[in-house]
């Protein structure tokens, strides 16, 4: 197989800074589109795994999977996308494709592996895929996405792991005109939940624990704000949420908000990985048939869905692009929370 050298940003350790490397992309194939990479999003994901917080890396490793580019290349067989076009790719670039869940456009849920767009196997080349943080990527046309012409490209971006890790749950709950739903942290995936859930027909509330983000979130979308750590505030919502949408990426107590939630009502877990802490008490679930569940981002059909319900309703996230060579400063400055609400990586600078 014929392969073309680009430059990229990776890291050969988990303890290394990320640093401009070459990686090989392979020439397209019959069902292949090759995208040139205008911007990626940079996602709480993208860090974790560089540093192999997860336990599971390995290097070398090109992050990035919310990807913007141009079409520059399709395989003969290609019908999706024409050469010129704007395309986008999310966190996966393959799958088995025979499960029952890839037979229902749950290719997140993939029984055989789906194939990451970095740190998956490489089916073509070997060794792990690499991600957005490079110049060009070639995809399988079956796992690229369309962007909508008028939404902005960079703003964008993070809808492609963001987006589509909020609107997953929002649309498999079935909110809508009416439902009552509660969006738990105010950031990258946060504000993206705020934004869906209202372009949805929902009323929409943010829980934060301190005050100070009231205006951010009502300018957001946001119909109210909940300090849940005033007790007298969260009483006042006691019962209310149909949906609890759970965007918070590190351990904490999920129980004051089961108090918050309607009868068959939904806490759905979207930021954090591992054990719960403190335990989680039954008590209000069986007394209300309510639910804690999780989920992860979306199906390729999915997706597109909701690229086009963005298109639609003008929605794209709130951004602060920087050039390749700051990631590792905002790699530091996304620990402390210091982004409003997801850094982009203009990649004409890596040129």
């Amino acid at each position: 197989m014929t392969t073309t050298k680009v430059k990229a940003f990776g890291t050969d350790a988990d303890n290394a800074p990320l640093k401009e490397m070459n990686i090989e992309r392979r020439d397209v194939l019959t069902k292949d589109i090759e995208i040139e990479i205008m911007y990626c999003g940079v996602c709480h994901s993208d860090l974790h795994f560089a540093r192999n917080d997860w336990g599971m890396t390995s290097y070398p490793v090109v992050p990035g999977h919310e990807i913007v580019g141009k079409v520059t290349k399709v395989g003969s067989g290609v019908s999706k996308l024409n050469v010129g076009d704007f395309a986008a790719v999310g966190c996966l670039v393959d799958s088995c494709r025979t499960c029952s869940s890839c037979k229902q456009d749950l290719e997140q849920y993939c029984l055989n592996g789906w194939v990451g767009t970095y740190g998956g196997q490489d089916s073509h080349l070997g060794g792990p895929t690499h991600g957005g943080y490079s110049q060009k990527i070639v995809v399988d046309e079956d796992f690229v996405l369309k962007v909508p012409a008028n939404l902005d490209l960079a703003a964008t971006a993070p809808l492609l792991c963001a987006g589509i890790t909020t609107w997953s749950p929002l649309r498999h709950w079935n909110v809508g005109k009416g439902t009552k739903v509660a969006v738990v942290g105010l950031g990258g995936l946060g504000h993206m939940a705020i934004k869906l859930a209202k372009g949805l027909g929902a009323d929409v509330t943010l829980f934060s624990r301190t005050p100070g983000k009231e205006k951010d979130a009502l300018d957001l979308g946001a119909d109210a704000v909940i300090i849940s750590t005033d007790e007298n505030q969260m009483q006042s919502v006691a019962g209310k949420f149909d949906v609890i949408i759970d965007t918070v990426p590190y351990v904490h107590d999920i129980n004051p908000y089961m108090a918050t939630l309607a009868i068959s009502g939904t806490l759905v877990i979207v930021g954090y990985l591992g054990g719960l802490e403190p335990i989680l008490n039954t008590v209000p679930m069986i007394m209300g048939r309510k639910s804690v569940a999780a989920s992860l981002i979306g199906g390729i059909a999915e997706t597109q869905e909701m690229l086009d319900f963005c298109g639609k309703h003008n929605i794209v996230s709130e951004i602060e692009v920087i050039k390749m060579q700051d990631i590792n400063e905002a790699y530091e400055r996304m620990l402390k929370s210091d982004v409003r609400y997801r850094f982009v990586i203009d990649m004409a600078s890596l040129k």
